[in-house]
């Protein structure tokens, strides 16, 4: 599946003395390619998580399209919205998204608890119990998130984005909390993932992510390059 974003530009309205606008994005082409790699670097506050959450159908744009081939997402309602994101879109966030009533198998389950047949939920178990042995986390399958460090949720998080097998994963920051050892599992991790003909894109403000790059990109006062 190939996404292609033509046109897309954000704008806040700020509430002050005069209310003024600021654009996050600015008006932006890109093409995302199944089977590729791309890393977006910037510094704080360049737009970077606002494109990235605009391409996944997390966040309206204020002018432009986004197509999943030739789904316009943001043309669907917002029920349809949610079940296209679960089946074709896997999101790593920034900072700790668990669910806290459940534990670690089950929050790495949930889109199959969500959407999906009583077969597909009984599938999803031993697919989550072979990624968590990857990603380091198979003895934590029965530990609640309280029990957990901030780099294992990270990588629990990490698993939930990726048992679906979805056609594109949009990481932010995906090695934040993390020791190099587990930086540099995550990232080949997520190499590999593309390899096998998911498109992956990654923001980050690690630099030896470069190195594992297709496509290099940067981000500054809202507007996108590639590098």
């Amino acid at each position: 599946m190939t996404i292609k974003a033509t046109g897309i530009c954000k704008e806040f309205i700020r509430q002050g003395k005069n209310t003024n606008r600021f654009t996050a994005v600015s008006p932006t082409d890109i093409t995302i390619e199944p089977g590729k790699m791309y890393v977006l670097m910037g510094r704080s506050g360049s737009g970077k998580t606002t494109l990235l959450n605009i391409l996944a159908g997390l966040l309206t744009p204020t002018s432009g399209k986004v197509l999943y081939d030739s789904e316009d997402i943001y043309a669907l309602d917002d029920d349809k919205l949610s079940r296209f994101r679960c089946e074709h879109i896997g999101v790593i966030p920034q900072g700790q998204t668990a669910i806290h009533s459940l534990n670690v198998i089950e929050n790495i389950c949930l889109s199959y608890m969500l959407y999906g047949s009583f077969t597909e939920r009984e599938a999803a178990y031993p697919a989550a119990r072979e990624l968590m042995q990857r990603l380091g986390i198979a003895e934590l399958e029965k530990e609640m998130p309280s029990a957990l460090s901030g780099g294992e949720l990270r990588r629990m998080a990490i698993a939930r984005a990726m048992l679906r097998k979805p056609d594109v994963i949009f990481a932010d920051e995906p090695t934040c909390d993390l020791d190099d050892e587990n930086t540099e599992l995550m990232l080949k991790t997520l190499k590999e993932t593309a390899k096998s003909g998911t498109a992956v894109f990654v923001v980050t403000h690690e630099k030896d992510a470069v190195g594992y790059a297709d496509i290099n990109l940067n981000m500054s006062g809202g507007v996108l390059t590639i590098q």
